[in-house]
């Protein structure tokens, strides 16, 4: 693969040493290298990242593993080895962060704890990323996402009324986990141009998840009352949820009075308001079945694409429930590039998520497609000034 261009992105400059795999550290990583990091995914001889032999596999590819890697040089190294260990120090003595998603405890046996890293280079910034934080009495044990969603309270909210709890389908405390993983790293390097010092930075896949819960928390903070689950509808606002129109269903988030006003003046249901049943949200919210037969009533009369057109004429926010066949075609979803395909060498093009957050001095781009296990092993060493005969030395060693 010919040399990648030089990266104009808002982190050009910028080397990350990511010893993580699966997904919330990858993620982590590949947020960081889409705004122009140099990611040097750190993986082990002849295994490599599990995530590279799980989901749909094309052509000996998995697309799952090249969405999460892309903007990534990948290096082998047997960290069990002193020379494995050794090459890890010295990649580190030349970068700028280390992000690693180990257990507590796994990089002080290792022989990189803080203070190892410290005397290695102290401007490091080192993020740990991890189910239940470093400290407390989970902090040894391994968390999945399914976990963390169990144990963060996060299914305890989420599933239908009187039903069983539910995970939600994406991994959620993953990424979450990965985005406050970035984040924290971001803010620990503009801190750094102050001080001259890194620092370790730490993202938990249940702290992350727990203050994601907005009103759910600050309600049961306030009251003690354990918030119940509603399904789609909302916990603390009614009218607002799905709804059916004559031919499928309607979101619809009003959001507040002024917008409540116009939902119900759109479906000529303005009285509401004015009944002494329903002309408090406390009120609405305990008779939420007959409000609810009340507005499907109303939009059973019309399509649901005449609804969604008339609504947001009136500034009520609305659409219809989309599968993802629908979203990955949608014009607003290819406007705004959050489709993009990406070059796979030996593979073709890659389809996958764009750039979240757009940037428009210092765009993010990809500047290399998901590398395969060990691809940059030979060019990464030369770089610290290693010789063939030295890597000839390592490969016959099983270190790299």
């Amino acid at each position: 693969m010919a040399e990648a261009p030089a990266s104009q992105g808002a982190l050009a400059g910028i080397r990350v040493i990511d010893l993580t795999r699966v997904l919330s550290g990858p993620f982590c990583t590949m947020l960081l290298g889409d705004m122009g990091a140099d990611v040097v995914k750190v993986e082990t001889p002849g295994e490599g990242d599990p995530v590279r032999g799980q989901g749909v596999i094309r052509d000996g590819l998995s697309w799952y593993f090249a969405s999460f890697n892309r903007n990534k040089r990948s290096i082998t190294l047997n960290l069990r080895t002193g020379d494995g260990r050794a090459i890890l120090a010295d990649l580190l003595r030349e970068a700028d962060v280390l992000v690693e998603n180990f257990r507590p405890g796994v990089m002080e046996r290792l022989g990189f704890g803080r203070e190892r890293l410290d005397s290695i280079n102290p401007r490091l910034v080192s993020c740990s990323i991890n189910g239940f934080g470093s400290a407390g009495p989970y902090a040894d044990r391994p968390a999945f996402d399914f976990i963390a969603q169990a144990m963060s309270g996060l299914m305890s909210v989420n599933g239908p009324p009187g039903g069983d709890p539910l995970r939600t389908a994406p991994p959620l405390t993953d990424l979450v986990a990965g985005l406050y993983a970035a984040f924290g790293i971001t803010a620990a390097l503009q801190a750094r141009t102050r001080t001259g010092r890194g620092q370790q930075v730490e993202s938990a896949m249940v702290n992350g998840m727990l203050s994601m819960f907005a009103y759910l928390s600050a309600e049961y903070l306030a009251t003690g009352r354990l918030p119940q689950r509603t399904g789609n509808d909302h916990p603390i606002l009614c009218p607002y949820g799905l709804f059916h129109a004559a031919d499928g269903e309607v979101a619809v988030a009003p959001a507040n009075e002024t917008i409540l006003r116009r939902f119900l003046g759109v479906l000529e249901l303005s009285w509401i308001l004015d009944d002494p049943r329903y002309d408090t949200n406390e009120k609405r919210t305990a008779r939420r079945p007959e409000l609810r037969a009340l507005v499907d009533q109303r939009l059973a009369t019309r399509q649901r694409g005449e609804w969604i057109e008339l609504l947001n004429a009136a500034g009520v926010p609305c659409g219809r429930v989309m599968n993802l066949a629908e979203v990955f075609e949608d014009p607003q979803i290819l406007a705004q590039e959050m489709v993009i395909e990406v070059d796979q060498p030996g593979h073709g093009p890659v389809r996958m998520t764009g750039f979240p957050v757009k940037l428009d001095g210092t765009p993010c781009s990809i500047a290399r497609p998901a590398p395969g296990l060990g691809e940059h092993t030979a060019e990464l060493l030369a770089e610290l000034g290693r010789d063939e005969a030295e890597l000839e030395r390592l490969r016959a060693g099983g270190i790299i």
